[in-house]
């Protein structure tokens, strides 16, 4: 069995996936992410860029391939070891903005580190940190059913940041958002991520949040291609030319 390279902290080969109805997700998708690298996973929907990570986050177990992170072969390991890697060293921001109902805003954003056993004051202070830097701060002894849409999402965000994961899988993370605001949420999300050498994965259908990122895998039905044509974005998530993105 083959170990990743020495530069990257997140290393893929060859994998493949079927989804349940026995519809192919990935078809021997390989890549290698080097640490504090911004890469945008790029492709039309239904291309597999959720499915990539999905694999790579450990989420999802590949029907063959196999994952490293660092010289941890996440392909090899249990459901139980998998959670763990992900609670202590992995963040995720889903497209739909989750948030416990029971919890207020600083309670769900400093969740994550309270599971990972950091102090209620501690991790308060550093939650209450992010939700200021995403313009949500005012909201933090709101309830979720309090806010709109888009300061859910913000505070889904947060909550991925605060713990400064070794590698965030955003996965279309700013599609609630109008274009003003995804713009500003991404300059907070990416220059965070820079700034702690934070290694981001970012799936997207959208050119101009590719274009932000340091390097792009274009997929297009489950395979890596050369180049993908990225749709106009919808009058509802913003517009955008038509381009095309290459490796």
């Amino acid at each position: 069995m083959e170990a990743r390279p020495d530069n990257d902290v997140l290393w893929a080969r060859s994998l493949h996936f079927s989804h349940p109805d026995g519809s192919p997700g990935l078809s021997g998708v390989s890549l290698g992410v080097r640490e504090g690298e911004i890469l945008a996973v790029s492709g039309p929907r239904g291309s597999g860029k959720t499915t990539l990570l999905r694999c790579l986050s450990g989420l999802a177990r590949a029907r063959s391939g196999e994952v490293w992170f660092n010289s941890v072969p996440v392909h090899t390991m249990g459901p139980t070891a998998r959670e763990r890697l992900r609670r202590d060293r992995f963040g995720w921001i889903d497209p739909a903005p989750l948030l416990v109902p029971e919890l207020n805003v600083w309670e769900n954003a400093a969740l994550p580190l309270m599971l990972r056993g950091t102090g209620r004051r501690r991790a308060k202070a550093a939650a209450l940190e992010w939700l200021e830097r995403l313009d949500v701060g005012d909201r933090s002894r709101c309830r979720p059913h309090e806010l709109t849409h888009a300061e859910r999402q913000r505070v889904c965000i947060t909550r991925a940041l605060a713990p400064a994961p070794s590698v965030l899988f955003a996965d279309e993370p700013t599609a609630p958002l109008h274009r003003a605001d995804r713009a500003h949420v991404l300059r907070t999300l990416t220059t965070a991520a820079r700034a702690h050498g934070i290694t981001v994965i970012l799936a997207t259908h959208d050119a101009e949040t590719a274009a932000l990122a340091d390097r792009t895998v274009p997929l297009l039905d489950g395979r890596r291609v050369k180049t993908v044509h990225l749709p106009p974005v919808a009058e509802s998530q913003g517009r955008g030319a038509a381009c095309s993105l290459s490796v």
